[in-house]
């Protein structure tokens, strides 16, 4: 049979000669989970309505702003899409890399840690 717990209410123990006994709180550092930029690279054969749309669907970009990474990717060669935690970031990469192939393009797509 289960003894009955000395403390039943949980409450800190009073010392026997009366004064109250003072618990500090100890907080925790978390840090922030590590992120992760997804990057698309630049190459000949991917056409660049294929990456406006990917960026649209795979990162909720609206037209203009898949378009202004479109174009970033096409003349610097690569481009941001996004900033996510590792999980998510790979989870991107995954999509579109599926996607991708999919529809027989080439395109390359990475995670690299935000510094």
């Amino acid at each position: 049979m289960p003894s009955t717990p000395k403390n039943p209410d949980h409450k800190p123990p009073v010392p026997s000669d009366g004064a109250a006994v003072v618990l500090e709180r100890q907080t925790q550092r978390v840090e922030p989970p590590k992120m992760y930029q997804v990057v698309l690279l630049n190459d000949d054969f991917t056409p660049m309505e294929f990456v406006v749309l990917v960026l649209q669907e795979y990162f909720n970009k609206d037209r203009e702003t898949a378009t202004q990474i479109m174009l970033r990717i096409h003349l610097e060669g690569r481009g941001v899409c996004g900033v996510f935690t590792h999980d998510l970031a790979t989870t991107k990469v995954e999509q579109v890399l599926q996607a991708a192939r999919h529809n027989g393009h080439p395109l390359q797509c990475l995670a690299e840690p935000v510094e």
